[in-house]
């Protein structure tokens, strides 16, 4: 985050001076204890200054590239995930390329009557399973997709950097969310490189603190 000039100079008196209270400070700049509050708190939530009470305000000696690494190592799946679409294991490759389209995503998670996990069709599923002459409504989805155990996924409690990682490494565009049942994994959400693109935007407007 870009800091105005009495941010920085609030910053500075705290490098030189603390632990500092805010009473403290605030006289140095001739301003009142409530007109510093909001400054102070903003430095505080962006982690430049820690408080700790009857004792004041002291830096924590980290810069802004360390700053914002702890923020992306804090945001989580669930902070960000999207509804998940689903096709049933039973449905034709003709309509699983029809809901990709109305729905305008690139993959699909599939799953059985249970809302469990059963594989996962990308775009270039249907399009190999698409050229030919075969009769696309009476292959089921069941046959062309990619199968548990080999669906990469991913939980609502994980990190979203952890993800990206992954997304990266399988070189896919989504990851479904799970959550453990006794019948197996149901998906419960999804987490895509569209996602992950509009954290990185977030962060780089200061939406998240």
């Amino acid at each position: 985050m870009e800091l105005n000039k009495r941010q920085e100079t609030i910053l500075q008196i705290v490098k030189e001076q603390g632990p500092i209270t805010g009473e403290a400070i605030a006289d140095q700049l001739n301003l009142t204890r409530a007109t510093l509050r909001p400054d102070l708190a903003i430095l505080t939530m962006a982690g430049y200054l820690d408080a700790r009470p009857r004792v004041g305000y002291f830096y924590t000696g980290k810069t802004g590239s360390q700053l914002l690494s702890d923020k992306i190592n804090k945001i989580q799946v669930n902070d960000h995930q999207s509804i998940p679409v689903v096709v049933h294991e039973s449905v034709s490759v003709y309509d699983a390329i029809c809901t990709m389209f109305l729905e305008d995503v690139g993959t699909l998670f599939v799953v059985d009557n249970f809302s469990i996990i059963v594989g996962v069709l990308s775009r270039k599923d249907l399009l190999r399973a698409s050229i030919g002459k075969q009769e696309l409504t009476s292959i089921p989805v069941n046959i062309i997709m990619t199968r548990m155990p080999n669906v990469t996924y991913c939980f609502k409690e994980d990190l979203i950097i952890d993800v990206a990682k992954k997304l990266i490494e399988k070189q896919i565009d989504a990851l479904p969310v799970v959550k453990q049942t006794d019948k197996g994994y149901e998906v419960v959400g999804r987490i895509t490189k569209t996602n992950i693109t509009k954290v990185l935007v977030a962060l780089a407007l200061d939406e998240i603190i």
